[in-house]
């Protein structure tokens, strides 16, 4: 399968602000954004006015790397967003949310989504009791994410226990047990990110 293997520092100072990529990195001085807050290449220092095509297909670039999905994911998560009633925008963010990657570093389990999509495809993680591996697997209300029984006394988990991880409203973990429950769907007050949704929808729209 096709992924971004490049620096993902880059990445962030391209969009122009902190995409959180590296966990702990991202909240310390070493942050690329902090140290060197301009586009990357050799133009960077270069000031341009971007016009509304740019402004919103960097809306887009920006939601795609944080969450780390390809074009053609993002696109079909699109399509279902328009499909499934409600606002189009929310709905896109909303599905966003239920990955099971995503889920896995709201939870506090990784410190990256990076992290979460590796420990999800090692099968370290089970949803009703099924070890899954696929990262973009979509959870629902209702669902029982876990770290694998054989699994918790890797020491990649073994911080865990005891801790209570700030984690959204709809979703529970703990840190005792080891596992976590999704009590209600996400709404649009539970995105972290400065994201401008309807920049996208206009984009597609065309």
């Amino acid at each position: 399968m096709a992924r971004y293997t490049g620096p993902s520092c880059r990445l962030c100072r391209r969009e122009g602000c902190k995409l959180f990529l590296k966990g702990e990195r991202c909240v310390g001085p070493k942050c690329a954004i902090e140290r060197r807050p301009v586009v990357p290449g050799q133009h960077g220092l270069l000031r341009r006015k971007e016009k509304e095509h740019g402004i919103q297909l960097r809306e887009k670039q920006k939601v795609k790397r944080a969450y780390g999905v390809l074009e053609k994911q993002f696109h079909a998560m699109y399509e279902e967003a328009v499909r499934r009633k409600g606002i189009t925008g929310e709905n896109l963010l909303s599905l966003l949310e239920l990955r099971l990657d995503n889920v896995v570093y709201r939870m506090g389990i990784a410190s990256s989504r990076a992290e979460a999509r590796q420990i999800v495809a090692h099968r370290h993680i089970t949803v009703n009791g099924k070890p899954i591996n696929i990262a973009s697997y979509s959870v629902k209300k209702g669902d029982v994410v876990a770290i694998k029984e054989n699994k918790r006394a890797l020491d990649m988990f073994k911080s865990l226990k005891g801790q209570k991880p700030v984690m959204p409203k709809w979703l529970e973990f703990s840190g005792d047990k080891l596992v976590g429950k999704i009590l209600d769907l996400p709404k649009r007050d539970d995105i972290d990110l400065n994201i401008q949704e309807h920049l996208i929808i206009e984009l597609y729209s065309k």
